[in-house]
């Protein structure tokens, strides 16, 4: 009864995902610091940790049900406190409007997570109540399971990482056109080699727009023939010398490579 109960809610969430209520401009770019339409992106969240008395933005993640978010394994420390803030745009603003604050139930990390490898970077946050769904809190489509996108197709990267290399972490939330490349490129020796494995996806890599430290975890937002827009990754790394490097696009974790081990922890 209870996998029922939980199938039902995914397709109820199936049938109204992806769609912003405030559609986004779809030629500004991350690196660089071009501002997202606000609410543009609702299922992108911050999360964040706990220092002191101060809440602090660490990764993003992305809403995929009204009481989960999907983001990276890496970005989770066992010995921190975390919290969700979605529907927020500008993180400089405490009550910002449509913005809630979500408590932490349970995080679920993949059995298989290697830190050192970087295989397997995902994890599921399940809230500790279900969030209310608004024009500014909404979810993210979940792709096809097994699906690949091809060569060039256009996805956009989003999120609060730094505006470029050493540079300040964005205020606003931030996009940028990242188009897919393919794994046999990304897998070449001059590019990124044998540390890309076929559960990953690479996106970018012109050495212009890039994601950057504090977008890891967030979305790779591809948007379907239907016109519904499915997070197809999960920022997961990226050239350690700089944002932008030329044939070192951004690593996001293949979503469509993880739907049975997503599934299996919406159940519990």
């Amino acid at each position: 009864m209870l996998a029922i109960t939980v199938f039902a809610a995914l397709l109820a969430c199936a049938a109204s995902c992806g769609v912003p209520s405030f559609p986004p401009n779809l030629s500004s770019r991350v690196v660089g610091g071009d501002d997202a339409v606000p609410h543009s992106w609702p299922w992108q969240i911050s999360l964040q940790y706990l220092k002191g008395d101060t809440w602090r933005h660490t990764c993003g993640g992305t809403l995929i049900a009204s009481s989960y978010v999907l983001t990276a394994a890496h970005c989770i420390n066992k010995s921190l406190t975390y919290r969700v803030a979605l529907g927020k745009n500008d993180l400089t603003v405490e009550d910002e409007e449509g913005s809630v604050i979500a408590e932490v139930d349970t995080i679920y990390v993949h059995e298989k997570w290697n830190s050192l490898l970087v295989r397997n970077d995902i994890a599921l946050i399940k809230l500790a109540e279900p969030v209310e769904l608004s024009d500014t809190i909404q979810v993210a489509c979940l792709p096809e399971e097994g699906s690949l996108l091809p060569k060039d197709y256009p996805c956009y990267v989003t999120g609060w990482g730094l505006l470029w290399t050493n540079g300040p972490i964005a205020d606003k939330l931030q996009q940028g056109l990242q188009p897919i490349v393919n794994h046999a490129t990304c897998s070449r020796l001059d590019w990124w080699g044998f540390q890309v494995k076929k559960t990953m996806v690479c996106a970018g890599g012109d050495g212009v727009i890039s994601a950057c430290n504090g977008d890891s975890g967030g979305p790779l937002n591809c948007q379907a023939e239907n016109g519904a827009w499915e997070v197809r990754g999960i920022v997961s790394f990226g050239s350690a010398k700089s944002c932008n490097t030329r044939k070192k696009p951004t690593v996001f974790t293949r979503v469509s490579a993880y739907i049975d081990w997503i599934n299996q922890k919406l159940q519990l």
